[in-house]
């Protein structure tokens, strides 16, 4: 089973407007809610590719109820620990730029992180767990490095997708997967990544230190793959980019989808840039068919 985790999810209330002017009375042309969380993300595009996961995490409230109905009703598996508080509403504001306000979130009582820990340990052989996100201010920084602790412990493999100091603290506990894309690859360096094979030089250096697997995104130059024994260069289909939320989950999916299936890595990787390339083409997640369309303009080279 594939477990996702998102230790702050939220409600994200998109909002469209002609204009918005401050501090005066705006009117929405369209309005749309939808459950946000990088892991939650994970979770609804798996369940679109016919994979079954379980999302899990911390909910709250009326809106933390939102989430999982919304979640159950696509078909993922839910298993969240509930606290006190409410879930947290993510406002965006798209009026010719776009403009985002993100809330806090709730509070997480050591109580509540006692009990996710409890769930991960039931994890073992065979599953996967992807971390996916930031942690919640009201956490402790070191909750990801106890997660995957626990998860070596038990035998499950773990998928990353985080920066910084995030990465750096759980590269030696050899996780499954990481995803980085070409500035937060950058950033780990403190190197400006501009192409292909600086991505795949740098991705070795992750590879040597710690992580199976290494997939790097660099945009409309399209991404690599790389592990102890192969490096691979991936076109990206050609489209117009309607929005990249959502895109990097959907690669992490779109990989673990496939290789789940077929256990064939560069096969995986062809699906992992179709399934962030279907999104980054769409108003929402990628969908099977978005995916099996752009499948064929995906080219794979060797490196």
């Amino acid at each position: 089973m594939i477990y996702t985790l998102t230790l702050n999810p939220s409600v994200d209330y998109i909002v469209e407007a002609d204009e918005i002017q401050l501090g005066s009375l705006n009117r929405t042309s369209n309005e749309t809610k939808l459950p946000g969380g990088k892991g939650i993300n994970v979770s609804r595009v798996l369940s679109s590719l016919g994979v079954e996961s379980k999302a899990t995490g911390f909910i709250g409230g009326f809106t933390g109820r939102y989430v999982e109905e919304f979640l159950n009703k696509e078909g993922v598996q839910t298993g969240f620990v509930n606290i006190e508080g409410d879930t947290r509403i993510n406002v965006k504001i798209k009026s010719g730029s776009e403009t985002e306000i993100n809330a806090r979130g709730p509070e997480i009582s050591s109580h509540a992180i006692d009990s996710l820990k409890e769930q991960i340990m039931k994890l073992g052989n065979g599953d996967y767990l992807v971390l996916a996100g930031s942690i919640p201010a009201s956490m402790p920084d070191s909750i990801y490095e106890e997660v995957v602790q626990i998860c070596r412990d038990t035998g499950a493999e773990i998928i990353v997708d985080a920066e910084g100091d995030l990465l750096k603290d759980i590269l030696c506990h050899r996780p499954f997967l990481i995803k980085p894309n070409h500035h937060e690859l950058g950033q780990f360096f403190n190197k400006e990544i501009t192409d292909a094979d600086e991505a795949i030089f740098y991705g070795k250096k992750l590879v040597e230190a710690g992580a199976k697997n290494v997939i790097v995104s660099l945009a409309e130059k399209g991404a690599v793959f790389i592990n102890e024994h192969d490096a691979y260069k991936s076109t990206v289909p050609q489209g117009e980019v309607k929005s990249s939320v959502g895109a990097g989950d959907s690669m992490v999916a779109g990989f673990l989808a496939q290789y789940l299936k077929s256990r064939d890595i560069k096969e995986a990787f062809r699906y992992s840039v179709a399934s962030g390339s279907a999104t980054a083409f769409s108003i929402g997640l990628c969908t099977p068919d978005k995916v099996e369309k752009l499948l064929p303009e995906v080219n794979i080279l060797n490196s």
